[in-house]
């Protein structure tokens, strides 16, 4: 390599080393870099502007703070020679390694030097000839790198190791073993909380709503995570999140991991994983939520992703079906011999093609068929729905919650509902002031969530009264027991956890699938 005038040249020394680099031995650390550059200047007269060292950085990877450094002394006009060790110094993605060497440099007339391959862009050279060859090569290096670390980590992921950044909301690292968590007991309660709204009714959009509310960071808030960039929703829960959370199988002790994985090692960008392409390895932690719980919200959110109504609130929503097109039967209002407004079950299928013929109206009352569905259920339950069949069962209830001497989780339970309930009658409220729901619909809405507070106020006292006059568990069982029977028509958490689907058919009979091993039920 010769210099005519190398008082000419502003030196950049680039230094690069990446933890897999680190393998290859010390040859490569970056004291062996430096000094191997340094000799050179100094064998050359070379004036050295400034040295730059990623340590750290993957050579697929050229947003290295360092590079960029040197780039925009290059356009700043401070630097116009960069010397390296090799190559693979400069970068490993032979694309973008070939785009600064061959149009990069030359068109800001820099002259590049690598001193192990021989290069350099101010001479010809047979050297500069194979570039491309040695460019093409450390990309396949780089890539054959990923592959093992990828299979490395998926094979952590299939023993439920946990090697991601930051744990799920809820849990944290555990302090002593890797690839561990434990619960995160500053939030847990908030996750239990949410899924406690979700199983009394509360829907996405009014979880997130109530905890906005009441001032809750955030799982990125709490994280204190960076945003890049903010925008009018940064730092409030959303529907989204609260359904995402909702679904996580981590909160019943399973690890969930590979649900995002990155498009190449070329690029930082990451795809969904459909679910079938998780990594899901049960019992590797303690969990928040028990699985019952999971599953009742699981059925919870099946049930509404068959629906878009939110003018109606009946008790067989998202469960009724049209029996001879499949399709999920709506419900519009009509005015009866009255003139009342009445809810009326109507097939969808009809509505949309109703000149074409196609299937039938399928029009009933929706107070009909809600009542004798919940009539067969008890008629097909009779024998577990009778007072001394429930008392073994409230029993046990109650006991298990007597050992607990606190009853802060039940009276936390209690408030999550009555904020539900509160929601749930300002929403109503609104929808009567804009003349999306009926006065009649109105009433009998207002009176059932009316009835549900008044049950929780007092069981709220009940609670309180028991802290200074404990009540026996027999006494508490059977008044559990009667609280259940009197609430059995209107208890569509009940009615989700039993019923998997309901179908109508043109000549108004009910087919009921139940969740249990049971024969379907016709009438």
């Amino acid at each position: 390599m010769y210099f005519d005038n190398p008082s000419a040249y502003h030196a950049a020394l680039y230094i690069r080393l990446s933890k897999e680099d680190e393998h290859e031995g010390p040859s490569q650390s970056v004291q062996n870099q430096q000094s191997m550059l340094q000799t050179f200047t100094q064998q050359h007269g070379l004036s050295v502007y400034d040295t730059y060292v990623d340590d750290g950085w993957s050579g697929t990877n050229f947003d290295r703070p360092s590079f960029q450094r040197m780039i925009a002394d290059i356009e700043a006009g401070k630097v116009n020679l960069v010397i390296t060790k090799d190559l693979s110094r400069l970068g490993r993605d032979y694309i973008l390694t070939g785009h600064y060497m061959e149009r990069y440099f030359p068109e800001h007339r820099v002259r590049y030097i690598s001193l192990l391959d021989g290069i350099d862009t101010g001479v010809d050279s047979t050297a500069n000839d194979i570039t491309p060859f040695r460019a093409i090569m450390n990309d396949m290096y780089a890539k054959d790198i990923s592959k093992k670390i990828k299979s490395v980590k998926r094979d952590k992921q299939r023993k439920g190791l946990f090697i991601g950044g930051k744990p799920v909301y809820g849990y944290k690292m555990h302090p002593t073993e890797k690839n561990k968590i434990v619960i995160d007991e500053n939030v847990a309660p908030v996750v239990r909380r949410i899924f406690a709204l979700a199983l009394s009714g509360m829907s996405c959009r009014q979880i997130a709503a109530l905890l906005n509310q009441d001032g809750v960071p955030t799982p990125s808030a709490y994280a204190h995570l960076f945003i890049a960039k903010p925008g009018a929703y940064s730092g409030l829960w959303s529907g989204e999140r609260i359904s995402e959370m909702l679904q996580n199988e981590t909160y019943i002790g399973n690890m969930v991991q590979g649900r995002r994985v990155k498009i190449s090692y070329k690029s930082k960008k990451c795809l969904n994983q459909s679910p079938e392409h998780w990594v899901i390895v049960e019992g590797t932690h303690e969990p928040i939520i028990a699985p019952e719980t999971f599953e009742k919200v699981q059925a919870l959110l099946d049930s509404r992703r068959h629906t878009r109504s939110r003018t109606y609130d009946f008790a067989l929503k998202g469960l009724i079906f049209c029996h001879e097109c499949g399709h999920l039967l709506s419900v519009i209002n009509r005015k009866n011999a009255k003139g009342d407004d009445v809810l009326y079950f109507i097939c969808r299928t009809y509505q949309r093609n109703t000149r074409a013929g196609v299937c039938t109206s399928h029009s009933i009352q929706e107070r009909t068929v809600t009542r004798a569905v919940f009539t067969k259920i008890q008629e097909l339950c009779a024998s577990a729905l009778q007072p001394d069949a429930l008392f073994s069962i409230a029993y046990e209830a109650v006991q298990k919650s007597q050992s607990n001497p606190s009853h802060l989780s039940e009276l936390e339970g209690i408030h999550s509902k009555l904020d539900t309930l509160t929601a749930n009658l300002d929403r109503i409220y609104d929808d009567r002031l804009s003349g999306l729901l009926s006065a009649e619909d109105f009433a009998r809405i207002y009176q059932r969530v009316s009835r549900d507070r008044r049950a929780l106020e007092e069981g709220k006292h009940e609670l309180s009264q028991q802290a200074s006059c404990p009540v026996s568990t027999q006494d508490r069982a059977h008044a559990l027991v009667q609280q259940f029977l009197q609430t059995l028509d209107s208890n569509r958490a009940l009615l989700v956890s039993l019923i998997a689907r309901a179908e109508l058919t043109q000549d108004k009979e009910i087919i009921l699938y139940f969740r249990f091993h049971a024969s379907e039920a016709i009438f």
